[in-house]
């Protein structure tokens, strides 16, 4: 690769790892090009993206970003899974593909800007999606306000049939 391949292939990915949500740091060695290519096509389904990056060139580019707290972890074959929306996207992917593709290791992960180890990986992928986890906070917000809503209409109706009871009274007596 020229030199000047290189310079553009580092500052494409700097550009890139200022703007992650969330990198995953995996080890794909004895992995077939085929299983590599489902591996990517699996992660692409959930918007994440895969990348096989040379150690060298990857510390380059993470001077200066979040992503440089990853440094002493890229030894060996490393693959870059990068989620630019959902932060959880790389680790819940990876968990689900590491389960079938006995070959994948996941090493590390850096999800919105704090280090992450293969445990706290797994963690963050049990998590419900962004939008599962919002509905659920709106619901609890609402919950409150529809149970006041609702005693306080029980709460008229009640004075309402009082009224109405009060005035049949005085009909009848």
């Amino acid at each position: 690769m020229k030199k000047k391949d290189k310079q553009s292939l580092i500052d494409e990915l700097h550009g890139k790892l200022e703007t992650v949500k969330s990198a995953v740091l995996t080890d794909y060695k004895g992995m077939t090009v085929a299983e590599i290519t489902e591996l990517r096509n699996e992660l692409r389904k959930s918007q994440v993206e895969y990348r096989v990056i040379k150690n060298t060139l990857a510390i380059r580019a993470a001077k200066g970003t979040s992503a440089e707290k990853l440094e002493e972890y890229l030894k060996g074959t490393t693959g870059w899974a990068m989620g630019f929306g959902d932060a959880v996207a790389p680790a819940k992917a990876l968990t689900e593909i590491a389960k079938k593709q006995k070959k994948l290791v996941i090493r590390v992960g850096l999800v919105e800007g704090q280090l992450a180890d293969e445990n706290a990986l797994k963690a963050i992928a049990s998590l419900p999606s962004r939008e599962a986890l919002l509905s659920q906070m709106a619901g609890s917000f609402s919950a409150p306000a529809s149970q006041m809503a609702r005693l306080l209409s029980a709460t008229v109706a009640r004075f309402g049939f009082a009224l109405t009871a009060l005035r049949d009274k005085k009909e009848q007596g």
